[in-house]
């Protein structure tokens, strides 16, 4: 065998693509900690997401590409390193989150929750650092699904410590305030408590922080669009007219206010049925898809009724943390490692960045 050197490791791996970003893995500075001991071979190779969905693929043909080099054993060990997708500002309320995801819809009961929550645990289950605000101060949900009660503390230099469940720290008007107990603000109020989530909360280092905000086009989101910089939006919505109408007039916000588009997801696309396995539109059918081609943003795929979400929800237990995930499950999973990739793509600068809408 021809003695190997880090050299011709690197040059055979300049071979192989990262297929989101559209770059070798050497160009993107993917490789670490090269060992050469006769013929094993061992590197590290650095994600730019822990929820990679092409994880797999990139080891198959960095293992093949060293291979046929001659190396009879090749051992990669992997890492991630989440890098920021849109650019710090000197003001910046959340210096140590990476990525804010901002999760909208048109109308309520569309299962924007649902998605964020399962969102955030599906990214924090990959080995993420993920946190949940949760900005529908008015109708708080999230920690309910969450399974998270409790009062948060606070921390030695006078910060709220936010709660954590799943591996995901959450913040919440609910912990605030009695249990069923109603809050009648006005606008000035909700943007002043999302204000202080993001300033007074010791998030620490995030590679994601999730934000669950309340259906329309109000305060809320205009006070997070001009209060942090957003990495993407995820538009929420369910196949009916009247849901696509409504989540058509939060695209036009997006678009006014020039935050950018992750893309639309469908939810209660189909209820597939546990016994028999057919799937039936109660909704309608393929009104997400229709939507995203009309308006130039990428579908992001369906997720079917199960009723496993709903009896999660309701007991602290998203679908994605489950014992047996069911299909709901499996599409929100893969949700996540979409979007992680789509701000990966994004924070790389590559040539097919996450839609923004000018």
């Amino acid at each position: 065998m021809t003695l190997l050197s880090e050299a011709d490791i690197l040059e055979a791996l300049r071979h192989v693509q990262e297929p989101e970003l559209g770059r070798d893995v050497v160009t993107l500075n993917m490789i670490k900690d090269i060992e050469i001991d006769g013929p094993r071979v061992a590197f590290t190779i650095e994600l730019t997401t822990p929820a990679c969905p092409l994880k797999d693929e990139i080891e198959r043909e960095a293992g093949a590409a060293v291979r046929r080099l001659g190396a009879e054993d090749v051992a990669i060990t992997w890492r991630a390193m989440v890098r920021r997708a849109a650019p710090a500002r000197p003001e910046e309320l959340v210096p140590g989150v990476k990525n804010v995801i901002a999760i909208a819809s048109g109308k309520g009961g569309v299962g924007k929750s649902t998605v964020a929550v399962n969102l955030a645990v599906a990214l924090a289950q990959a080995g993420a650092s993920v946190g949940l605000l949760d900005a529908d101060i008015t109708g708080p949900n999230v920690p309910l699904m969450l399974g998270v009660d409790g009062q948060p503390s606070a921390t030695p230099d006078g910060k709220i410590a936010p709660l954590e469940r799943h591996g995901v720290k959450v913040i919440s008007i609910q912990f605030f305030v009695a249990e069923g107990q109603p809050i009648v603000w006005r606008g000035p109020l909700v943007g002043g408590a999302i204000q202080q989530f993001l300033r007074d909360v010791d998030w620490g280092e995030l590679d994601y922080l999730i934000v669950d905000q309340p259906p329309g086009t109000s305060d809320a989101q205009l006070t997070l669009a001009q209060a942090i910089p957003i990495s993407g939006t995820l538009l929420v919505t369910t196949p009916q007219d009247v849901a696509l109408l409504d989540v058509e007039k939060a695209l036009a916000m997006l678009k006014r206010m020039s935050v950018p588009v992750i893309g639309v997801v469908e939810n209660m696309s189909a209820f597939v049925c546990p016994h028999c396995g057919e799937a039936t539109e109660i909704f309608g059918r393929g009104g997400g898809q229709r939507f995203a081609e009309r308006h130039g943003i990428e579908y992001l795929g369906g997720i079917p009724l199960d009723v496993t979400v709903r009896q999660g929800g309701d007991v602290g237990i998203p679908a994605v943390a489950q014992r047996e995930p069911g299909p709901a499950a499996r599409a929100l999973e893969s949700l996540a490692k979409t979007v992680a990739a789509r701000m990966s793509v994004r924070a790389a600068g590559a040539q097919q960045p996450v839609l923004t809408i000018s």
